[in-house]
This record gives C-alpha cells, sequence and structure tokens, in this order.
C-alpha cells in the first residue's frame, strides 16, 4: 500500500498531538502504513508484540477526530480493531475529538 505524503503528515501531526494528550507506553496505536505511536499511562511494553495495540486506518483516525466516526461503530464494523485491557481508547479520542483541530 503506498502512502499519500499529505495523509502522512496529516497523521504524524495528529499521533504527536494524541501522545501530548495521552502520554506513555502502554498501548500502540498503529495507523498502517503511516505511523505507530505509543500513548496512555500503565506499563511500558519494551518487546516483542505488544499487549494493548489499537489499529485503525488513516480515515477512521480523521473520523474518530472529526466527529464522523463513533468508536463504538468502528470497533463494531471492523474499522478499528483493539486489542487487549487497556486498548479501549474510547475516552481518549472523545477528549482528543474536543481539542484537536483536524486541517483540510
Amino acid at each position: 500500500m503506498a502512502r499519500d505524503p499529505l495523509v502522512l503528515v496529516q497523521v504524524k501531526a495528529l499521533l504527536e498531538q494524541i501522545s501530548q494528550i495521552a502520554p506513555g507506553h502502554a498501548v500502540e496505536l498503529r495507523i498502517p502504513p503511516y505511523a505507530a505511536i505509543q500513548c496512555c499511562e500503565g506499563p511500558k511494553h519494551t518487546r516483542g508484540t505488544p499487549p494493548n495495540v489499537v489499529e485503525m486506518g488513516a480515515d477512521e483516525l480523521i473520523g474518530l477526530l472529526d466527529g464522523s466516526l463513533e468508536w463504538s461503530d468502528g470497533i463494531r464494523d471492523g474499522r478499528i480493531t483493539a486489542s487487549g485491557e487497556r486498548s479501549d481508547l474510547s475516552q481518549l479520542f472523545q477528549q482528543a475529538a474536543a481539542t484537536i483541530r483536524i486541517a483540510e
């Protein structure tokens, strides 16, 4: 899958803002093929597959932040996958949507 350079810039900027809202290393938030971050307080993961992983596409990330996608809908229809006891980021995305502005 090719990476759109404009989407890459937007995803990285959004992930940077999310990491500022929820610093930490307990959850790996993946937006393939663009970027991934570790965020949220809790035990730090250092080796192998992280125990708490959330993965979604760039469209889903933007949708969660601009209000066009609800966390529960993305989970239910498979556009968002989340595994691990700390992987429910619904509250984080509600908080982030209130503060992050999406660049057009």
